[in-house]
C-alpha cells in the first residue's frame, strides 16, 4: 500500500513538475506523511531518485519542440550541479533556517510582480547573445543550483522567473531551461544522498517510472497550450508554495 501511495504522488509531481516545477510540494509530504519513523535524509533522496528521471525525460520532450539555447543552457547546468553540489555540502555544517521565514515573502514578490506585469513572458524576446547570454545564464544556474543544494523549495518556480525576467524567454522556453538546470541540480543532490546511503531502491524504480508518465503528460500538455498556460499554472503553483512555506515558519 506504501509503494502505491507514493508512486501515485510520485505521478503528480511528476505531471505538475514538468509544467513549471513545485513537484516536490506533492512527493516530499507524501513521502513524509507515509514514512513518518523514516530518517529525512532518506526521503529526500528516495524523492530525488524518483523525480531526477521526470524532469530528465520533460527536458527531452521541450528539446524536440522548443529551440533550447544550448550554448548558454550547457554552461548554466553544469553551473547548476556544482553549485547544488557545494550548497548540499554546506547545509551539512551551516543551517539553512534563515530562509526559512524568509522565502515566502520572496515568493510573494515574484507571484505580484507577474501578476502586475501582463505581458511578463508571453512574448519569447531573448534580450542576449552570445557570450553574454551565457554568463548571465551561468549565474542564474549557479545562484539557484547553490539554493536547491543549501535548501530547495522553490527551485523550478526562480529558474522559471529568472530565465523570463534576465534573459527575456516567455514561460514556455523557460520552463524547458529550467528543466534541463533543474535536472543537473537534482543529478548533483542525488550523488551526494547515493554516497551517504540515503535512498531507498525498492521504491525508486515504481516511483521513477510513474513521475516519468506524469512528467510526459505534463510536457505534451504544456506543449499543447503554450505559454499563456504555463504562465497560468506558474501563479497557481508560487501561490501554493507561498501557502506551503509560510505555514512551516509561521504555523508549524
Amino acid at each position: 500500500m506504501e509503494l502505491l501511495i507514493v508512486s501515485v504522488a510520485s505521478l503528480f509531481a511528476g505531471f505538475v513538475d514538468s509544467i513549471v516545477g513545485g513537484g516536490g510540494l506533492i512527493l516530499v509530504p507524501a513521502l513524509f506523511a507515509t514514512f513518518p519513523n523514516a530518517h529525512p535524509a532518506t526521503l529526500f533522496g528516495t524523492n530525488k531518485g524518483a523525480s531526477v528521471w521526470g524532469t530528465g525525460f520533460a527536458t527531452w520532450q521541450y528539446s524536440r519542440k522548443v529551440q533550447m539555447r544550448w550554448s548558454a543552457l550547457l554552461p548554466a547546468a553544469g553551473a547548476g550541479l556544482l553549485a547544488s553540489f557545494a550548497g548540499a555540502w554546506l547545509v551539512t555544517v551551516v543551517s539553512p533556517e534563515f530562509f526559512r521565514k524568509l522565502l515566502p515573502f520572496v515568493l510573494l514578490v515574484v507571484l505580484l510582480y507577474t501578476l502586475a506585469k501582463k505581458e511578463f513572458g508571453r512574448m519569447h524576446k531573448p534580450r542576449f547573445a552570445g557570450g553574454h547570454e551565457r554568463l548571465v545564464a551561468i549565474g542564474i544556474g549557479g545562484v539557484i543550483g547553490f539554493y536547491d543544494g543549501f535548501f530547495g523549495p522553490g527551485t523550478g518556480s526562480f529558474l522559471v522567473f529568472l530565465f523570463v525576467r534576465l534573459l527575456g524567454y516567455d514561460f514556455l522556453s523557460a520552463s524547458a531551461a529550467a528543466k534541463l538546470i533543474n535536472t543537473a541540480t537534482n543529478v548533483s543532490a542525488l550523488a551526494l544522498f547515493i554516497y551517504k546511503g540515503h535512498i531507498w531502491w525498492h521504491l525508486v524504480l515504481a516511483m521513477a517510472i510513474a513521475n516519468v508518465l506524469g512528467s510526459l503528460a505534463g510536457t505534451r500538455l504544456a506543449l499543447r497550450h503554450g505559454t499563456g498556460f504555463v504562465r497560468v499554472v506558474f501563479l497557481l503553483v508560487v501561490s501554493a508554495l507561498i501557502l506551503k512555506t509560510g505555514f512551516d515558519a509561521f504555523v508549524r
